[in-house]
């Protein structure tokens, strides 16, 4: 047998796997970087985050990410060098933080990278009868499995895709998981970028839960931070937003877009949602005039009320749901007012009072999806569904 194979074949059947979880997503701020102890599988999995760490990206790298990320035409030599760039740049990332944390690599049993998202195409999106959802993500495994020495799981939207998805949301399938309870219906909603929410009904299987993207969470109000302010690049308390008005024409149009009529589940990204949308809308209302303080403080209430509507057509009149929250939203205290003021019946929680830290849990769900793909089982995810199919996620780059 191969001696990969055969070292995969031995994680598989450890009684614990650390595994490191890798996120970067669509505010293109910096590395997620998460290493799990993990053991069991499917409802039986049992999940430690024994170390957590976000390292920032500089200006350089981020501006590189810019170029090439939720654009129609870009340089295809960029796409190219930044696909190989960036699986060195995650690499040593990660060296960085195993040495800081005073772990050895042969310490850990496998790596999963999301990689980064440069489209993202369902079918209702780009309309082409003769062509089928599509995302790319670029991040070259084998470049991290090869100069950290640790074999590396990725690509993991690709096989939802295959078999009948739009590749997103996956936290559907950690949510699951870690989430299901047997006396309550929880909403796990993450407010990251682009905003998504879980639905799992109390002692629900899996072809019950819904999970579907929302909206634009952090990436409108960032972009329109980062464009009008120097050297800022969101709106740190939610200060900015605080000191304007919401303007309800422009509220209106920017909340007129027929995604937000359409049935869950349903993917997004900032292909749609960017600073033309805004533009556009500000436009369309006639609203020109207004402050960037008037106009960031009318982002932040689209954000909130997406979610809100979005919540609301789940809760199905129940207002009495767990939601749990997490992402880079839990920090943005206008969103969560609005939350809190609208669903005064809910119980709120952030995912920390479940022992999983709200920042990571992203991280912590792609380390999950690798776990599932070499030590799970086919009965975990039952029968699945169309937008959520019964299906092991992620391409293997082994580091010999």
């Amino acid at each position: 047998m191969n001696k990969s194979i055969e070292q995969l074949l031995s994680i598989s059947k450890k009684d614990t796997r650390n595994i490191i979880g890798l996120m970067s997503g669509t505010s293109l701020d910096g590395l997620d970087i998460a290493l799990c102890s993990i053991s069991g599988n499917g409802l039986q999995t049992e999940i430690n985050l024994k170390h957590f760490v976000t390292i920032p990206y500089d200006d350089q790298f981020r501006n590189e990410l810019e170029l090439i990320s939720s654009k129609k035409t870009i340089d295809l030599q960029q796409l190219c060098i930044m696909n190989t760039h960036i699986g060195i740049r995650y690499a040593n990332l990660i060296n960085e933080a195993l040495h800081s944390w005073g772990i050895k690599n042969s310490e850990i049993d496998i790596i999963a990278s999301h990689g980064q998202t440069i489209y993202h195409a369902p079918k209702q999106f780009h309309q082409k009868s003769d062509f089928y959802n599509s995302t790319l993500q670029i991040g070259d495994a084998d470049q991290i499995a090869v100069r950290t020495g640790i074999t590396t799981i990725s690509d993991f939207r690709q096989k939802h895709i295959a078999a009948g998805g739009e590749g997103a949301p996956l936290a559907a399938y950690g949510d699951y998981i870690l989430f299901t309870n047997q006396n309550t219906n929880r909403i796990l909603l993450n407010i990251g970028g682009i905003s998504n929410c879980t639905y799992i009904p109390k002692n629900a299987s899996f072809n019950e839960v819904i999970c579907t993207d929302i909206g634009p969470g952090n990436k409108l109000i960032d972009s329109w931070v980062k464009n009008n302010y120097e050297k800022l690049h969101y709106d740190k308390d939610a200060l900015i937003a605080k000191s304007g008005k919401v303007n309800y024409a422009l509220l209106n149009s920017l909340l007129s877009h027929s995604f937000f009529s359409l049935p869950v589940p349903k993917t997004t990204g900032p292909e749609l949602f960017n600073l033309d949308y805004v533009h556009d809308a500000i436009k369309t209302s006639n609203t020109k005039h207004l402050s960037n303080e008037d106009i960031i403080s009318t982002l932040t209430a689209m954000s909130a009320i997406a979610i809100i509507n979005q919540i609301e057509t789940l809760n199905k009149n129940d207002n009495s749901n767990e939601i749990i929250i997490s992402g880079g939203g839990i920090h943005n205290p206008l969103i969560m007012e609005y939350l809190q003021n609208n669903f005064e019946q809910a119980s709120f929680k952030t995912t920390a009072e479940l022992n999983i830290n709200p920042d990571a849990k992203e991280a912590m769900l792609f380390a999950l999806l690798a776990n599932e793909m070499i030590a799970g089982e086919e009965s975990t995810f039952g029968t699945g569904s169309t937008s959520m199919p019964n299906i092991s996620m992620g391409k293997i780059s082994f580091a010999i």
